[in-house]
Parts: C-alpha cells; sequence; structure tokens
C-alpha cells in the first residue's frame, strides 16, 4: 500500500467540504482516540465526512492512489479496526442525524450516529430499535455486525429492523441496499460486518417501547453455579416481554447498590421488561429472583428506555483498556458453569465483566438464513471483557479474558458474535463465526469489493472466482 504525502492529501482537501486532519494538525491526537485506549494506531490521515459526496472521494482517492482505507463511525471497535498505522481513516462521525417518521413506524440513521442519537429521536415518539446496552455504542457498526440489545427477546435482533441501507462501494458508485435493490448486499450486510461499502444511512422499522421495567439482582461470586444452573432453565422458557443478561462482576462504588456491596465481586443479572409496568406486575415478574438464593440486592424501578440505555455510560467512559473475546452458547451445561465459577472468583480488576446476552425469543423467528448472522440457533452471546483505566495493568486483563476464552470455549458453538471477536484472532474464527454462510458472504464481497478495498475489519476475503449467480 502506498503512504500518504502532503502533495496527495492537498487533492483530498480539494475535493472534500469536511476537513482532512494529519499528524501537523492541533485535532490530531483527539482524532486518533477511540473507545479502547490500549489501541494506539497512527494513521497518516482522516477524512471526516459531511455527507455522501465526501465519503464518495474518500473511497475514490484511497482506490486510486492504493491507500490503506480504514471506516470510523463510532469507534467502539475492541480490536480498533475504525483505525489503520499509515493510511487513511474515512470517519462518518459528523454524519450524526436522525429522521423519524410517524406515519411509517421508521427511522432512518445517518451512517455516523450514537444509539444515544437513535434513543433520543424515537423515544420522543414512544418507540425504539432494539440496538445495544451502551448509547455511546455507533448505530453503524453494531447494526452491521448483527446487533443486540436489551429488546431483542422481544423485537429481535438489530438487522431483523432493518428496512434498507444506502451505500457507497468499493467503485464509488452509491446503492440503495433492500430486499427489492441489491437484495443480495442487503442479506450480506445484515451482519456480515463492514466488509461489502461504507453504509452512510440505514433505514429501522421502529417498535412500541417507551417505558421499561427495569431491575437489577446480584448475588455474592459463590453463588454463581446455583444462579447460572436456575438462569439457563429459567429465561428461555419466560416470555418475549422478559429479558436480562447474566454478568460476573465486581460491584462499582455508586447507586443503586448500598455502599457494603461496593467492590464486592457478585453474580447477577440485569432485567429489561417491556409488558405491564405496574408496581403489582413488577413485583410479580420479579419475585422469581428469589428462586436460585437469596441476591444480596435487588432493585426494581420502572424508567424510559433511553434512561436503561445510559446506566453503564459513566462506568464505562471512553479511554479505558479493554481486551475482549465472545462466543455464541445454545446451552450453559454444568462445565461451563464450573468455568464462569472459576474466573468470576478471580476476576482481575474493578471494571472486568462477562456477559451473557440473550439472543432468543423473537431473534428466532427469522429463518437461519435470512441474514448473514449465522447463529438463529443461539440462545446466549457471550463477551468476556477485561477492563481497566490503568495501562500497566493491561497484561494482567489480557491474560485473564484469554484464559478464560480458552477454558469456556469448547462448550460454546465455535463461533462468535462478529463485533466480540478481539484483537489478533485467526481468519478461520471468522470463518467459524459465519458458518455455512461464509462461502455466500465471499460471493457477495466478490461481486461488491473484487479488489478487498475494504479489508480494515473482521475480513471476509473475495471469492476467487466471480459466480455466474450469486445465490
Amino acid at each position: 500500500m502506498n503512504t500518504i504525502d502532503e502533495t496527495t492529501v492537498g487533492g483530498l482537501r480539494e475535493a472534500l467540504r469536511g476537513s482532512v486532519i494529519t499528524p501537523q494538525d492541533p485535532g490530531y491526537d483527539a482524532a486518533r482516540s477511540i473507545y479502547n485506549a490500549m489501541i494506539d494506531r497512527r494513521p497518516a490521515a482522516f477524512a471526516p465526512c459531511v455527507d455522501v459526496a465526501d465519503v464518495r472521494a474518500v473511497i475514490s482517492f484511497a482506490r486510486d492512489t492504493g491507500t490503506e482505507l480504514a471506516v470510523r463511525a463510532g469507534g467502539h471497535s475492541g480490536p480498533g479496526l475504525c483505525l489503520v498505522d499509515d493510511g487513511l481513516v474515512l470517519d462518518l462521525s459528523p454524519m450524526r442525524w436522525v429522521r423519524v417518521d410517524p406515519e411509517t413506524d421508521t427511522a432512518q440513521v445517518g451512517g455516523g450516529s450514537l444509539l444515544s442519537d437513535l434513543d433520543h429521536a424515537t423515544h420522543a415518539f414512544g418507540r425504539a430499535v432494539p440496538a445495544g446496552i451502551v448509547s455511546t455504542t455507533g448505530v453503524g457498526g453494531l447494526t452491521l455486525g448483527g446487533g443486540h440489545g436489551h429488546l431483542t427477546r422481544r423485537y429481535g435482533l438489530t438487522v431483523d429492523s432493518l428496512l434498507s441501507a444506502d451505500v457507497v462501494l468499493a467503485d464509488g458508485s452509491y446503492v440503495t441496499a433492500s430486499p427489492e435493490s441489491h437484495p443480495d448486499l442487503f442479506w450480506a450486510l445484515r451482519g456480515g460486518g463492514g466488509n461489502f461499502g461504507v453504509v452512510t444511512s440505514f433505514t429501522f422499522r421502529l417498535h412500541p417501547a417507551s417505558a421499561v421495567g427495569v431491575a437489577v439482582t446480584v448475588w455474592p461470586v459463590d453463588r454463581t453455579p446455583e444462579v447460572l444452573r436456575w438462569y439457563r432453565e429459567f429465561l428461555p422458557a419466560a416470555p418475549d416481554e422478559l429479558s436480562g443478561f447474566f454478568a460476573l462482576l465486581v460491584v462499582p462504588p455508586g447507586p443503586p447498590f448500598p455502599e457494603p456491596l461496593h467492590g464486592q465481586k457478585m453474580c447477577g443479572v440485569v432485567w429489561c421488561y417491556t409488558g405491564d409496568l405496574s408496581d403489582e406486575r413488577l413485583t410479580e415478574v420479579f419475585a422469581v429472583v428469589n428462586e436460585p438464593a437469596p441476591p444480596a440486592f435487588h432493585f426494581t424501578t420502572p424508567m424510559p428506555y433511553p434512561a436503561l440505555q445510559t446506566m453503564f455510560d459513566q462506568l464505562l467512559p471512553e479511554g479505558l483498556q479493554w481486551y475482549w473475546r465472545g462466543d455464541c452458547f445454545e446451552t450453559i451445561p454444568d462445565a461451563a458453569i464450573d468455568v464462569h465459577h472459576k474466573y468470576g472468583e478471580n476476576i482481575p480488576t474493578g471494571l472486568s465483566t462477562m456477559h451473557l446476552y440473550p439472543v432468543d425469543g423473537a431473534a428466532h423467528q427469522a429463518g437461519a438464513d435470512d441474514a448473514a448472522w449465522a447463529h438463529r440457533d443461539a440462545v446466549w452471546s457471550g463477551i468476556i471483557a477485561g477492563i481497566d483505566p490503568d495501562p500497566a495493568n493491561a497484561e494482567a486483563i489480557r491474560q485473564w479474558c484469554v484464559d478464560y476464552w480458552t477454558d469456556l470455549h469448547p462448550h460454546s458453538m465455535g463461533g462468535s458474535y462478529v463485533n466480540f471477536i478481539g484483537p489478533g484472532e485467526s481468519q478461520e474464527r471468522v470463518r467459524a463465526t459465519y458458518r455455512g454462510h461464509y462461502d455466500r458472504l465471499a460471493a457477495v464481497k466478490r461481486a461488491y469489493d473484487p479488489d478487498n478495498l475494504f479489508h480494515a475489519n473482521q475480513n471476509i476475503p473475495p471469492a476467487p472466482d466471480r459466480p455466474a449467480h450469486l445465490p
């Protein structure tokens, strides 16, 4: 790949409405700062794009000059795939906008938008899109990976609500992908990551979600075996209106937790209920938390859905050290529970954690081949995350995560939610994540990006020969 010099940067500046940021500019260090502070990369230039014309110009520049290209939307990429050393970063962050159409119950969302933008705009109409649990997450990266969150059991994956996407392709052309237009590309975008083009806007179907019932329940970490054995049976049999992700954690020093619990290792469930929010009904729904063992703490309240989405924002701000890995699970066997108990007892830092997100319920209503997301039979999507503010602890959190994942992986389905694949994992992990969809994705890649311009991602190289007819 070629490097960028001042002459070529000058040509790029002239082609854009937005600015170009290089290492000589005052805003360079801020531009290369992303959510995961463990990632320290130095791109040659950033191109914040204010519109589709800018996106097309940046793609054409990278293609014509042979410059390494990365695409940044929200900047939450755990492995830092939105940055590339010595190359060019196409930055969508200026394209943060949401337009809600209450007549059609849809929202069009700019490619640089965050979940906070989407939640704020749709909440005004009593609506939401099932997406994520941290409001600073980018809509683009989450959606292209498949997307799951608090509302998945009720309304499906994020991609199940995607109606269309406006995309700039590697050749600079601009298309709308939908079930009627470029259906092969639309299929691939729904879980295939950033392999196929730059999505400048998404159009989503909206769902009723104004206030939700929220509960947080924690038990001492030595109760992990009893709680997980109960949870694995209870939640899949529960109505789709109830969701709850299981976590291993260190209790943070703040509300709603009482001070005596601060700093203690716990297992717990963060609940979301979208049914009747009367006090009587919430009490009835969450009475079950006493079944596995008496909780050390339980808190229940109705709250606006965007408030739930921001619950972890202050606890997990940008600039922490992160190392994560994930897998999908159909079951939680006793041997896996033993692994969770072992590593829950040995959480290395106050922010390190493990989550099991339910991806059943409404997410199982779609067909196995309806989208690139290849785990319609999964019941949980798990992530192990070593997190700490101190770079001196980077190796400790990385090793805990790797060891935990290594011991747990034999009990998984072999692949992961693609956004949870960690730094340095092999190409075989990507193939395992897409299972029987991988070859079809490679064929779509060949049709839309035959030279693999978009490869700074969990990459799917183009198939070696373009088929006469894509599936």
